[in-house]
């Protein structure tokens, strides 16, 4: 067998036929179930298959990849076919595991086969959405916790998260009966993304009918309006004062209808993704930075947050894996690139709010978790884990991880948390990889003023040499500050200097570390608003998690737009 599969290497005369089988790992967190791939002689009557663990893909589409291309997505395993690559799971498997466990003691209802809304199990007004009035979550919650638990499940192969893939699906049946009874694309759409992630992970052909049957009703409100796309709701279609078209709806679709092209051979999947991914890169696409959304008469609108980006990174993947075209892969990472370089706190993903938006950082992590295992683009591997020790390191006393990866969690005690950010934490232990590191991650020292915690301060970003994605601007208020969560190894006394424009004049502010006395810190004035300063400051910080607090209180004074504060470590 290895004879042939040397002479198939050497003539590259072979396609990748994924197929829907998985073995799982001997032990329940040693390693990521493993996908049977098949290579597949062109030669009439010769058939050849081998396991790999790289490419996690279902269905029986066959599909040639140029032999640089196969090189890229399983690495070494064409070196030693037979030996399987160290695990993917997180930093460590037991913290990883305990994740997991004491995500479902908090949030799951055994007997309702659904996950709560919030940690007390009690309707809270502010998201009051979903069964029972809100109990329970929300239509596309439950879709991204039912993610969260095939990222477990994909990393061990265990009996558990496998019977929980089929109950959270059954509770979602028994919930919601007829799917279509939501005007939303998008969520609806959630849907049928996870059931061709179920299918291929469990073979149930259950699971690729409901994908099949999701997308059959979003697809038909693709139209011509905007150049493209499928309207966000199913209902004001057309009205754009009503609706919109998104990178939320259309880059998932893509990502569905190529997996369902995979899983099927029908070429109108593919025909649909490529229509709705060219109308996306060159509408929303600008070198990896992401629009969000269009509507009203052709009006763009650039909100940024990290689930687009990493939507489109994973529809540009699955273009990548069909082709083989580099330009795919490049938007890819580009994609990535940009959320790395520009959503993150010293390397550590922003805390990007609550509700729908405390969960957007698992979506941009098992996007990247793809990239890695079915591109080979292993530069973001120690990105995943660092992410994941972070937000380990401030999960609180039950094990519930919260909004912000970079700041300790508050206690449930205190604090009623949503379940759709503590699956994030959740999340990104099962997808990252163990370095063997639980410390304090420090990253950079270099944190954005725009992705800090802000009290009652706007960001901007027209302002010429700014760094990173924006600025805090038009801040002359009393009673306003920014707050930076800042993690170090040591503690000691540091230098921060903080890059400014005052363009009205000297300003100052207070810097306060830990809630501790006040420092009057004097900013000089600069020449315009596009004229960048910077000022040091010392501070004392103990080891583990600090916050170092701008504030404008009594004694500061005048206008100043704040870009980035820099520790030097």
């Amino acid at each position: 067998m290895l004879n042939m599969f040397e002479q198939a290497i050497r003539s590259d005369s072979f396609d990748i036929r994924p197929i829907s089988t998985s073995i799982a790992a001997d032990t329940a967190d040693s390693a990521r179930p493993v996908p049977a791939h098949s290579l597949t002689s062109r030669s009439p009557g010769s058939t050849l298959s081998i396991q790999y663990t790289f490419i996690v893909r279902g269905g029986t589409m066959k599909k040639k990849i140029p032999l640089l291309a196969i090189a890229a997505i399983t690495g070494a395993a064409l070196v030693a076919p037979l030996q399987a690559p160290a695990p993917a799971a997180a930093f460590t498997s037991t913290q990883a595991t305990e994740a997991f466990d004491d995500f479902l003691d908090v949030y799951w209802d055994d007997a309702a086969d659904y996950f709560y809304t919030y940690s007390d199990h009690q309707i809270h007004a502010e998201h009051a959405h979903g069964p029972q009035g809100g109990l329970y979550t929300d239509y596309w919650w439950e879709a991204q916790l039912w993610e969260m638990v095939m990222d477990r499940y994909e990393r061990t192969g265990d009996a558990q998260s496998r019977a929980l893939i089929d109950d959270v699906f059954a509770g979602f049946q028994a919930q919601y009966p007829d799917f279509r009874e939501n005007d939303w694309n998008d969520d609806i759409g959630w849907w049928a993304r996870g059931s061709i992630r179920a299918y291929e992970l469990t073979g149930d052909a259950d699971y690729l009918a409901a994908a099949e049957e999701m997308f059959a009703f979003i697809a038909p409100y693709e139209d011509t309006t905007y150049g493209g796309g499928i309207w966000w709701k199913n209902i004001d279609v057309g009205d754009g004062t009503r609706n919109e078209k998104n990178v939320a709806t259309n880059a998932t679709a893509v990502y569905t209808a190529m997996r369902l092209y995979a899983a099927t051979g029908d070429t109108t999947y593919r025909a649909t993704a490529v229509r709705i991914y060219d109308w996306l890169d060159a509408n929303f696409n600008n070198a990896g930075h992401l629009r969000d959304h269009v509507a009203g008469t052709g009006q763009y609108t650039d909100w940024d947050w990290t689930y687009n980006e990493g939507n489109f990174a994973g529809a540009a993947l699955e273009l990548w894996l069909d082709t083989g075209s580099a330009a795919y892969l490049s938007d890819a990472t580009d994609a990535v690139d940009w959320a790395v370089a520009n959503m993150t706190s010293s390397g550590t993903l922003l805390r990007e709010g609550i509700d729908d938006t405390g969960g957007f950082k698992a979506i941009l992590t098992r996007n990247i978790r793809h990239l890695v295992d079915e591109a080979g683009q292993t530069q973001y591997e120690q990105f995943l884990t660092d992410n994941a020790t972070q937000a380990a390191n401030h999960v609180n006393s039950a094990g519930i991880g919260g909004y912000d990866w970079t700041a300790p969690t508050p206690e449930l005690s205190s604090t009623a948390l949503q379940s759709l950010a503590a699956a994030a934490t959740v999340a990104v232990l099962q997808q990252a990889s163990p370095d063997g590191y639980t410390g304090v991650i420090e990253g950079s020292g270099v944190y954005e003023a725009e992705n800090a915690v802000r009290n009652g301060v706007d960001s901007e970003s027209t302002a010429a040499g700014k760094s990173g994605r924006g600025y805090l601007a038009g801040w002359n208020t009393s009673g306003t500050s920014v707050v930076f969560h800042v993690n170090v190894v040591d503690g000691g006394t540091y230098t921060v200097d903080l890059r400014y424009a005052a363009g009205a004049g000297d300003a100052t502010r207070s810097v306060i570390v830990d809630g501790g006395s006040a420092t009057s810190v004097s900013f000089p004035g600069t020449s315009g608003w596009d004229q960048w300063a910077s000022v040091p400051t010392t501070v004392t910080l103990t080891p583990g998690h600090n916050t170092i607090t701008v504030s404008y209180d009594t004694g500061s004074s005048n206008y100043l737009n704040l870009d980035r504060l820099t520790l030097a470590l």
